[in-house]
């Protein structure tokens, strides 16, 4: 197993660099498992909605389902990121100051749902994860300070 790092997993799925495009896809294709951690995944997503690609949430689901078809891509807990993804996925966005609307972020997401897996795994009752973030607390497992 190999690790990669955001900016790898960025030239693989952006293929925007000619030759970082190419190690990133060679290296990826040539091994039998490529682990691509939470804050990895996390970081990436960020990068591909921030100001300089502006990838749409439908964009950032389509990633994330592209990267559980990757035969050799193995996530830190893949259950968690499937539950993360099914609950990015049914968000809905919630009214903000001035009118606005906000979706949740993915990485608020997997912070409840990694935050739930580990109080399992701990055989411990889980009593929530705690946010400030409006949008966030929709979430199954969310709650208010």
């Amino acid at each position: 197993m190999i690790a990669i790092d955001t900016n790898v997993l960025l030239r693989y799925l952006l293929q925007d660099d000619e030759k970082q495009s190419q190690k990133a896809t060679a290296l990826i294709h040539s091994c039998s498992s490529v682990l691509v951690t939470d804050v990895v995944l996390c970081e990436t997503l960020w990068t591909l909605k921030g100001k300089k690609y502006q990838l749409a949430r439908s964009d950032l689901l389509a990633v994330i389902d592209r990267l559980f078809r990757e035969r050799n891509i193995r996530f830190e807990e893949g259950q968690v990121i499937w539950r993360a993804y099914r609950d990015f996925a049914e968000a809905v966005p919630v009214k903000i100051a001035g009118g606005k609307k906000k979706w949740p972020d993915f990485a608020d997401i997997l912070i409840i749902n990694k935050a739930r897996h580990m109080a399992e795994a701990e055989r411990e009752t889980f009593e929530g994860a705690f946010t400030f973030d409006i949008a966030a607390q929709q979430i199954d497992g969310a709650e208010r300070p």
